[in-house]
């Protein structure tokens, strides 16, 4: 099977939707700073993994804890293959066993955490429980939670030529290609439950093709500032061989006040033109080897 590489970087809008650590009272968001002290909240790999699998309508792939207290670790049956569950297909597996050396699959579908394009201001939403509190004249308590909004952009690497192939465990193209579109289905639609609220996270802007590299080909170069996607920077890319012919790109209209320039730009369709061309990209790859 010819070695091929499926990448796309996405930009989507979404509120506190990742919490790390409380301190004290305050529930903060995860972050990370770049040199110059700005701060950027930050939604992990881990949990848009989770959304992804959640909402994937596959079979979860079976778990079992081992060990004991804080020894305890929870890790997938030794008999759960690729073949009957598309997580482990995707995701990869460590399953570790006492006398041997375990069995381990690195990711073939592979996250970057969703970062902030706008910077984190300290801003604190004041939370009590009054409604509850006074049903039985108690008083309240009162709690803090660090809160953002801002759009976030993240990228999908996906090595389709490894896709269903684990040692001497191959499925059939069909079921392949039939897994990669699913998954398509699911990120275009993604959304994340979290404290009550139901952020979406589907694509606003999105940008990526099929490739003979594996590269994450946009995922340093898609920007915004001021509502507008820095298009110059997307522009610098394309022109690598073999990027600009297999390139697509979806944007919501008017949703930046550049869209015009998007769309005679980098050619831009709709989001869900630009999936439909993208599994049609990956069946017919299947489907030639």
């Amino acid at each position: 099977m010819k070695s091929k590489g499926l990448a796309m970087t996405i930009i989507f809008q979404a509120e506190s939707a990742n919490y790390g650590e409380s301190l004290g009272n305050i529930s903060a968001l995860k972050k990370i700073s770049r040199n110059n002290g700005d701060q950027y909240t930050y939604i992990s790999r881990q949990a848009i993994r989770y959304n992804m699998m959640e909402q994937v309508g596959e079979n979860p792939a079976p778990v079992k804890a081992e060990g004991s207290g804080d020894k305890k670790v929870i890790q997938f049956l030794s008999e759960a293959t690729i073949t009957d569950y598309p997580e482990l297909d995707f995701f990869g597996y460590l399953k570790t066993e006492k006398g041997t050396q375990g069995q381990k699959r690195s990711a073939k579908v592979r996250l970057s955490n969703a970062i902030s394009l706008e910077t984190f201001k300290a801003d604190l939403d004041f939370l009590t429980n009054k409604g509850q509190a006074d049903k039985v004249g108690e008083n309240m308590n009162i709690a803090q939670a660090e809160i953002h909004r801002s759009y976030y952009r993240y990228t999908v690497t996906i090595d389709l030529d490894q896709i269903g192939i684990d040692g001497q465990v191959e499925i059939d193209n069909k079921e392949k290609s039939r897994r990669v579109q699913k998954l398509m289905d699911t990120i275009a639609l993604l959304y994340r439950d979290i404290r009550g609220r139901r952020e979406d996270l589907k694509p606003l802007f999105i940008v990526g093709g099929v490739y003979d590299v594996k590269n994450p080909v946009f995922q340093n170069v898609v920007d915004i500032k001021d509502n507008k996607i820095l298009v110059d920077n997307i522009l610098g890319v394309i022109d690598y061989p073999g990027i600009k012919e297999n390139t697509k790109c979806g944007v919501i209209d008017g949703q930046f006040d550049n869209t015009s320039e998007i769309k005679t730009e980098l050619h831009a369709e709709s989001v869900p033109a630009f999936f439909k061309d993208l599994k049609e990209k990956i069946d017919a790859y299947y489907e030639s080897n």
